[in-house]
């Protein structure tokens, strides 16, 4: 197949030739960029929790008194443990896909020199560690006698557990079992590496990773009640959440149920994600329109090009063509107009990218996604010019030379 009858060809309509390719560069620009975000949303909602999330659920209690609240963990605790099928219930701040419960910068030196970000910090009653599920890769639990009251927001000088990803990133390369880390007002000391703990409200718009957690051990009291991790048998879970709100409007009838957090870890992570699910839906639609309008300017103007040149496609036929060579014509002619649109269409997906970098903080476009981008496009390209170019190929040369 001669390239160069093809260009000559295209010279001639320039401007049909011109949208069609402003038209493909526009759909491999959108195309590359729409991939990276639901590629970014879905790697979002597959995060690692760290914790049983398929045996735990969370009851939220609020609408109390700090000086109520040594009586209602009390009959909280007792009342919850009574539910059918209820495992273990262990006063916490909260959880993974949980209320945001309490963050605070940290640094690696008293001084306060040495920034390493902000934490989420988990902090739990007794009990909270095994009925969580966490994976302890190195060091040791907390022992009873080193859970301590909470001052404000956690218990003072207290032992840590930290994530594995948090340790290499507060002291790469170096063993965290004995090292401190200050933060609200106090010193800590770490005591025992988790595998992963998850924060409580992952890629939510934070340049931090999903594990940058702590957990406190502290005694419940005070300033720290209200927020109850159940624990139960899969199978059951559903029925002991649902048995819950009965069971603390008999218990507890002045305090408030919020039934908006008081759900199994599997509902806040579903509902945690909905709007990622709705994004990713949504540019999948967008892709999904983009490439239906390029697949059909393609087709629509490759049968407008049929019908013009009926009489160039029957001399053809009649001086020897074959009907794969007229298919071939429309093909490669459709490769030119396709990769004049995607090499601009390329450049235009990198400047977009620069423009979400600068402006959404998402992260850089990989390179592999412009050679697949490039190739989807072309691959849509043949196949919308398929059928126009098959009607072609199908013309006899009789009929095509008498319609001159």
């Amino acid at each position: 197949m001669h390239i160069h009858p093809i260009l000559a060809a295209l010279r001639k309509h320039r401007l049909a030739t011109l949208l069609i390719a402003l038209e493909v560069a526009l759909a491999c620009a959108v195309l590359c960029n729409a991939c990276l975000l639901i590629a970014n949303r879905i790697a979002a909602m597959q995060v690692v929790s760290g914790v049983d999330e398929h045996a735990l659920g969370l009851v939220v209690l609020t609408g109390f008194a700090p000086e109520q609240a040594v009586d209602l963990n009390a009959r909280a605790l007792s009342g919850l443990r009574e539910i059918p099928g209820v495992q273990s219930v262990s006063v916490v701040n909260s959880a993974p896909f949980g209320p945001r419960a309490g963050a605070a910068g940290v640094t690696t030196d008293a001084e306060g020199k040495h920034f390493g970000g902000v934490i989420d910090f988990y902090v739990g009653g007794p009990g909270a560690i095994d009925a969580l599920g966490l994976h302890v890769v190195s060091g040791r639990v907390p022992t009873a006698d080193e859970y301590a009251a909470v001052a404000q927001y956690v218990p003072k000088g207290a032992p840590i557990l930290i994530t594995r990803v948090l340790a290499e990133h507060l002291w790469p390369g170096v063993d965290p079992l004995g090292k401190s880390l200050w933060g609200f007002d106090s010193q800590f000391r770490v005591i025992g590496v988790l595998d992963h703990f998850a924060i409580p409200a992952p890629g939510a718009g934070e340049e931090k990773d999903p594990d940058w957690s702590i957990f406190v051990p502290a005694l419940p009291g005070p300033n720290f009640a209200g927020t109850y991790l159940v624990r139960a048998n899969p199978a059951d879970l559903d029925r002991v959440m649902r048995d819950a709100a009965p069971t603390i409007a008999k218990i507890a009838p002045d305090v408030v149920f919020d039934t908006e957090q008081s759900r199994t870890l599997g509902d806040l992570r579903e509902r945690f994600f909905r709007n990622d699910r709705a994004m990713a839906g949504l540019m999948i639609g967008v892709i999904a329109a983009l490439l239906g309008v390029t697949a059909l300017g393609i087709t629509g103007l490759a049968s407008f090009w049929v019908q013009q040149r009926t009489r160039t496609i029957g001399i053809r036929r009649a001086l020897g063509a074959t009907r794969r060579d007229i298919l071939g014509y429309f093909q490669t002619e459709n490769l030119l107009i396709v990769t004049f649109g995607v090499l601009p269409g390329i450049a235009m997906a990198l400047g977009i990218n620069l423009v979400l970098m600068t402006f959404y903080e998402l992260p850089r476009l990989p390179l592999l996604y412009l050679p697949i981008g490039a190739v989807a496009l072309w691959v849509l390209g043949q196949l919308a010019v398929l059928a126009p170019a098959l009607r072609a190929a199908s013309v006899p040369p009789v009929v095509a030379t008498r319609s001159a």
